[in-house]
């Protein structure tokens, strides 16, 4: 199914890498290593440089490990340590709200992860508007919200990138906020991305977690890279009286709890380099193989890191 609604040259490639703050990093490393069957491939500390660059001087030597899916190794999930931030509840906040993994069997890993560290607060089910598409949501050890999703029809035709492994990559990361029409256009003109169809969608993890109405619906659209099924999801957070939705609270000079920053590639810094936190430079770390990195602040308060291609 193809409904771009835009045609450009997208300047974010793919989804590089998605970081977690988590409270405790043991807990969550084996989570994800036993139940999603991730690979520990370099542990150690966040380096101060690093931790400027994101703007989050505190986490200057926080442990932190890096991950790699089953039959990938160029793709990352990172865990880094970081204070528990009391209240702090997944699905509520402004920024970054959720990763979506592709998998092989959605209902298989539902019945798998039974006994796992995971909440399960979505059951498996078609999506509203391509039902060949399943996904379930969780809510993982780190109080991050994690979206599994499997092509049920026609593999070579789909949206959907296909699994390297029954659990896969990040493919899909999600961010809300308060003002949708400002994140859209924010994004498509810094990285011209493509677009898709807005959508006024009844999302009922969203309505859940915010108390919504269960006829109360949320702008969203998803909004395309480069390289295929690596997309975008905006979420326009209902705001005012009586909603909860608000910037996310966290432990200063930390990252945020949870979903906390996503990196994607891309194949030249110089056009973002004037809005990084600190000017781009070269990382040795696992992640970033030697190349230059800098992170952005984006529209709802979501940490943006940009690597360059070599």
């Amino acid at each position: 199914m193809s409904d771009w609604t835009t045609s450009s040259d997208p300047a974010l490639l793919r989804i590089l890498a998605t970081t977690t703050a988590t409270p405790d990093l043991g807990a969550t490393e084996r989570c994800y290593a036993e139940w999603l069957g991730y690979r520990t491939i370099e542990r150690g500390w966040v380096d101060p440089s690093l931790a400027r660059s994101w703007g989050t001087p505190a986490a200057a030597g926080a442990r932190f490990c890096t991950m790699v899916p089953r039959g990938e190794s160029d793709v990352f999930v990172r865990l880094v340590e970081t204070p528990a931030v009391p209240g702090y509840r997944a699905l509520t906040t402004f920024g970054w709200n959720a990763f979506e993994i592709i998998v092989d069997d959605v209902p298989r890993l539902a019945e798998e992860i039974r006994s796992a560290p995971f909440e399960v607060i979505g059951a498996p089910r078609p999506l509203q508007f391509m039902p060949s598409i399943v996904a379930m949501q969780v809510v993982g050890p780190a109080g991050e919200c994690l979206y599994f999703t499997m092509e049920s029809g026609d593999r070579e035709t789909s949206i959907l990138p296909r699994p390297s492994g029954f659990v896969g990559r990040t493919f899909i990361v999600v961010a809300g906020g308060p003002d949708f029409d400002r994140m859209l256009r924010w994004y498509v003109d810094h990285f011209r991305l493509r677009e898709r169809p807005v959508r006024q969608s009844k999302v009922k993890v969203l309505q859940d977690a915010q108390g919504l109405g269960p006829d109360e619906t949320v702008s969203l659209s998803a909004i395309g890279m480069k390289q295929h099924g690596n997309l975008i999801e905006l979420d326009g957070y209902p705001v005012g009286p009586d909603r909860i939705a608000g910037p996310r609270p966290r432990a200063p000079g930390h990252l945020p709890p949870g979903n906390a920053m996503v990196s994607f590639e891309v194949a030249d810094l110089t056009p973002f380099a004037a809005m990084a936190i600190i000017p781009p430079r070269p990382r040795p770390e696992s992640a970033y193989g030697g190349r230059h990195a800098c992170t952005l602040l984006g529209p709802a308060g979501e940490l943006i890191e940009l690597v360059e291609m070599l």
